[in-house]
Parts: C-alpha cells; sequence; structure tokens
C-alpha cells in the first residue's frame, strides 16, 4: 500500500511539475491532461486516481503561481494581452481645392485581465490616443491612432478599459454576465454604428441562451454615459441600447447570423458641439448654438449567412464567404426637411451590404471583402460610426469647431461621419498567427451636397488608401 502510495505521489509530483511548465512556457493545459491520459491507457492509473491528480496539479500550481507572483489566492488567473498596428494612411480628393498628403500613424494597446474566483473578473487595457486639438474634452473616443508628428513629442498612454465583471449564470443551458466601468461595446454591429475602437462608458446585462445544439440566442442591454453635466444629474446625456442575436449552424458548412436591436439618446441637448469631443460630422444643427435638430432614436436590423467550401486555392482548410448587410432608420428625424426651400434634413437611415471571401488571423489565411456603404445625415449620432468613413467637404458644415489636423481650415476639407455614402475595399493576409497585413480602400462622397451648401455643388469624392500591419500578442 505505501509503494502505491509513494507511486501515486511521484505521478502527482510530475503533473503538477508540468504544469507549471505549461504555464510558464505559455502551453495550454492540456499538455497535463495528456499525460495523465496515457497513463490510464498503460493501466498505471485508474480513472478516479487521475481526476484526483488533475484536481491536486491545478491545485499545486496555483498554490506555487501565487507564492511566485505574489497574487492573492482568490486570482484563479492573469493574462495579459494586446497589439501593435502601424500604418500608412493616404488621402487625395477629385476636387483640385484639396491639397492630398500621406501620413504615418500607429495604435498601441496592451490589457491586463485579473479571473478570480466566485466567476469575478477585473479588467484594465491602456491604450495609445490622439490629444492633438481635443485638449478640452480628452482624447478621440473613437481612435487609438496616434499621428506621428510634433518633432517626436512624447505620446499619451490613455485607460482604454477599465471594468469590473460577474458572470453569474453558468448553466449547460445559459450564461450571463454584469460588466460595470468602461468595456469593449457589447454590441456586435458593424462599424455603420460603432467605431470599432470604441469602448463605451456604463454598465450592460448579457446572456447566452443554447436553444437547441444549432441554434443560440444572445440578448445585450446596457446604460452608458456620453456626457455628465455638472449642474443637475437630470441633464447628463446617456445611451440606452438592447440588441437580440440569433446564431444559427443549420450544417457544417452554413451558418447565418440575424441580429436586430434600437438604441436612444438621453438629453441630446447636451450633445452639443464643444460639450464632448467634437471629431466628426454629419448632422444637422441649430445656428450658432451647435444644439443637434433632431432626436436620435434609431432601430437597426442585420443579417449575413456563411457558407464555407471544402477547400479554395491558395487558402488552408474551409473556405469561407459571408454575405450581409445591415438597415437602420432613425424615427427621431425626418427623411427630407426643408425651411424656405433650403434644406436641413436628408436622410434619417443608414445601410450596408456586401461579401467577404475567405478570412485572415491564422498562419496563411486571408480575406478580401466589399461593402457599399450610406449614411443619411441623421441616421445616427455623428460621434459614433466609423472615424474612417467620410467624405470630402468644400464648405465648412455650420457650427463645426475645427481641429488642428491638416487640411482642417475652418470645418473644410475630409470629414468624417454621416452624411456620407462610398465604397470599401479589403485585402488582408496573415503570414502568421500573430502578424496580419491589410490594404483598405475607401471611394467616398458626400450623400446630400444640398444639406451643406444649399445650392452650390462641388466634387466631394474621396479617396483614402490605408496600409496596416499588426503584431498581436
Amino acid at each position: 500500500m505505501k509503494r502505491h502510495h509513494n507511486k501515486t505521489a511521484r505521478i502527482t509530483r510530475l503533473a503538477g511539475a508540468a504544469a507549471l511548465a505549461a504555464g510558464a512556457l505559455g502551453v495550454q493545459a492540456q499538455s497535463v491532461d495528456s499525460l495523465l491520459d496515457k497513463l490510464v491507457d498503460k493501466g498505471v492509473l485508474t480513472t478516479k486516481e487521475a481526476q484526483d491528480m488533475r484536481e491536486q496539479s491545478d491545485k499545486d500550481f496555483t498554490t506555487a503561481y501565487a507564492a511566485k507572483t505574489g497574487m492573492p489566492e482568490w486570482v484563479t488567473a492573469f493574462k495579459i494581452n494586446g497589439d501593435f498596428r502601424g500604418r500608412i494612411e493616404g488621402f487625395a480628393a477629385a476636387d483640385p481645392a484639396y491639397q492630398d498628403y500621406t501620413r504615418l500613424r500607429y495604435r498601441a494597446r496592451i490589457g491586463f485581465t485579473a479571473v478570480m474566483q466566485n466567476n469575478l473578473e477585473a479588467g484594465l487595457r491602456l491604450g495609445s490616443g490622439d490629444l492633438d486639438g481635443y485638449p478640452a474634452n480628452g482624447a478621440d473616443p473613437i481612435s487609438n491612432n496616434q499621428s506621428l508628428q510634433n518633432n517626436g513629442s512624447k505620446k499619451g498612454i490613455f485607460i482604454d478599459q477599465a471594468y469590473l465583471k460577474w458572470s453569474g449564470l453558468n448553466t449547460p443551458e445559459a450564461n450571463g454576465a454584469l460588466t460595470f466601468g468602461k468595456m469593449q461595446n457589447p454590441m456586435v454591429f458593424s462599424s455603420m454604428a460603432f467605431d470599432h475602437d470604441y469602448t463605451p462608458e456604463g454598465g450592460v446585462a448579457q446572456a447566452n441562451f443554447n436553444l437547441s445544439d444549432k441554434h443560440t440566442l444572445s440578448a445585450a442591454s446596457g446604460y452608458f454615459v456620453l456626457d455628465e453635466v455638472g449642474s443637475s444629474s437630470a441633464n447628463d446625456a446617456f445611451m440606452v441600447n438592447s440588441q437580440l442575436s440569433l446564431n444559427s449552424v443549420w450544417s457544417p458548412k452554413l451558418s447565418t447570423l440575424v441580429t436586430g436591436g434600437f438604441f436612444w439618446l438621453g438629453n441630446p441637448d447636451s450633445l452639443a458641439n464643444g460639450s464632448v469631443p467634437n471629431i466628426s460630422v454629419g448632422n444637422s444643427r441649430h445656428g450658432t448654438t451647435g444644439l443637434l435638430d433632431y432626436e436620435f432614436n434609431p432601430f437597426i436590423i442585420g443579417a449575413s449567412g456563411t457558407y464555407s467550401l471544402a477547400s479554395f486555392p491558395l487558402y488552408p482548410g474551409a473556405f469561407p464567404i459571408t454575405v450581409g448587410g445591415e438597415y437602420l432608420l432613425n424615427p427621431g428625424a425626418p427623411n427630407n426637411d426643408t425651411i424656405n426651400g433650403v434644406y436641413t434634413s436628408t436622410g434619417n437611415y443608414a445601410y450596408n451590404t456586401g461579401i467577404t471571401f475567405g478570412k485572415a488571423g491564422k498562419k496563411g489565411t486571408w480575406e478580401v471583402a466589399y461593402q457599399w456603404r450610406f449614411m443619411g445625415a441623421n441616421s445616427w449620432y455623428e460621434e459614433l460610426p466609423e472615424s474612417d468613413f467620410g467624405a470630402y467637404l468644400a464648405v465648412a458644415q455650420p457650427n463645426y469647431l475645427a481641429v488642428v489636423q491638416p487640411n482642417s481650415g475652418q470645418g473644410a476639407g475630409y470629414r468624417s461621419g454621416t452624411n456620407a455614402k462610398g465604397h470599401i475595399l479589403k485585402a488582408s493576409y496573415s503570414p502568421w498567427d500573430m502578424l496580419t497585413f491589410t490594404v483598405a480602400w475607401y471611394y467616398t462622397q458626400v450623400a446630400n451636397e444640398q444639406l451643406i451648401s444649399g445650392s452650390r455643388t462641388w466634387d466631394s469624392h474621396m479617396n483614402r488608401i490605408q496600409v496596416d500591419a499588426v503584431l498581436k500578442f
């Protein structure tokens, strides 16, 4: 009996050492499981002994890890991840009044996540950001890009995420979580609704329900703060979001995603120009006050389908082809409105449609994607959609507060936001899992020029080309 106990103790220590080595080298826990499975297959251990050793090795690893790093025992995992993106970007307009230019930019992010007992998680992510031109209200909320400029000046590092998450629902049929703080956007709509770099602040409840082995229903509902008005909390600007998504896997080759939701901006009068970082344009605003002319309470629907070919030339593994689109309508604004024959609003809707061949991100994979997008001027709040999508404005929009950037003038020049339409073409290739190269071309124009300048017309077509290298860890 003593001999068997010594054998078990030695194997336990071996499993614990393997677990420590796996953690030190970043190898997944399957290494220990594989070792124990082989010992069971050879008859050295029973299934129960192997399970006991798994539990003991996990406990030994947690204890050793806590002692080595100084982490308290209730921290069960600590993760570090991040990415760096280098970009060369060029702007060229059809209108000869525009001065074409090129700039170099980078985006750097590093995140820390502590997973704790009782289904708790805390996260912090730091990221680059551009303060140039926006010092009164903080860095750009929809971009972590930083331009290379100002004689090598020191660049800012900002809090990009800071949150607490409790995953209180965990059953085979459903899981759910509550999150508070500054977080990754829980809404999974495209960048037509939210720029992918936007990290909202507030609280959200999320849940996933396994309706069957083929269908998963996801729900999210959040309250996000847009601005705090010190004189009265009743005037604070906020946003309420809700979303439902149905993900279906019909076969190994075919899957679909159907999603719908609505957004509501509360107290939009607190979002006058200058109240928050004033980056984008497009919305109709009052004369000299900069107040928004209309309410924003749009609903949005979207659908996509993916079919995977068994193989495709120069692509490893199954080759996915995805087709989809979205439609957004804002009942809070009219589609067309005029005062004394002059347009004050046009376009209370937005939509996109596109197709993607392949999917980059893993070694040797690539993708090519095309999308057509239309953004009505008052379809959605101008400060939230993708910052890379805009058009050339020959004249300043009313009440626009010019920022310090090339070609800014008095608000004329290239501007992102709403009241724009055009084509987006992207191609990506991943030589390794951690590295992806992307070339993107935005060919856009103003959706309705009369909204800006009455009867005056000009060529608003814009070419924006980006060449990216993204390294993730």
